[in-house]
Parts: structure tokens; C-alpha cells; sequence
């Protein structure tokens, strides 16, 4: 499966983005998918990630209340809304799907920089 990940930008601290990771070549819907971001200078980190069948949701401390993951397997589509942006959420954002050990993909990254 090609995962595509979409809707970064610069945006002020406060704003909102939404990203988007469209997937190809096989359906999303038996994946666990989620997000992870790099920072400059820092190690790749969680995010969020989201059950197959969407009822179940996970997020990092530093982004609960503040980041909603969400699907569309119709779509074959992830999304995280991103809201009360702050300049350390800046970092390049990924897409993932895991459908067991042999089954790990990643997504090319998205920028996002908020300014303060």
C-alpha cells in the first residue's frame, strides 16, 4: 500500500490544520493506522493512532484534547484535525499503517511549522 499525506503548511499558534493520508493500492481498513512527527533535531514520535474500524483512538499527552485522528475506509482515507496549534507542534509530520510485521508502511512526510 502508497500512503500520501497531505495539508501541512505554516499556520500562526492558535490556528488549525487538517492533514489527510490517502492510501493506495490496498485498503486501509485492515490496517491500524496513525501519525507520528519528527521534530529538527529529535527523534520521530507518536502522535495519534486510530482502530481499524475507527471506534477506537490513542493519543500522546501532549496533543490530547488538541489533535482528533479519524478514517474513512470508503475513502481509503486518514485525517488529523489539528486545532490550538502551538510553534512546538512544528515538525514533519507521518502517516503509518500496520497490519502486522510484515505488513508496515509509512507515508512521505507533510510539513507543518507554526509560528509563535
Amino acid at each position: 500500500v502508497q500512503l500520501q499525506a497531505s495539508g501541512g503548511g505554516l499556520v500562526q499558534a492558535g490556528g488549525s490544520l487538517r492533514l489527510s493520508c490517502a492510501a493506495s493500492g490496498r485498503t486501509i481498513s485492515i490496517y491500524v493506522m496513525g501519525w507520528f512527527r519528527q521534530a529538527p533535531g529529535k527523534e520521530r514520535e507518536f502522535v495519534a493512532s486510530i482502530s481499524r474500524s475507527g471506534g477506537g483512538t490513542y493519543y500522546a499527552d501532549s496533543v490530547k484534547g488538541r489533535f482528533t485522528i479519524s478514517r474513512d475506509n470508503a475513502k481509503n482515507t486518514v485525517f488529523l484535525q489539528m486545532n490550538s496549534l502551538k510553534p512546538e507542534d512544528t515538525a514533519v509530520y507521518y502517516c503509518r499503517g500496520v497490519g502486522g510485521p510484515a505488513y508496515d508502511y509509512w507515508g512521505q512526510g507533510t510539513l507543518v511549522t507554526v509560528s509563535s
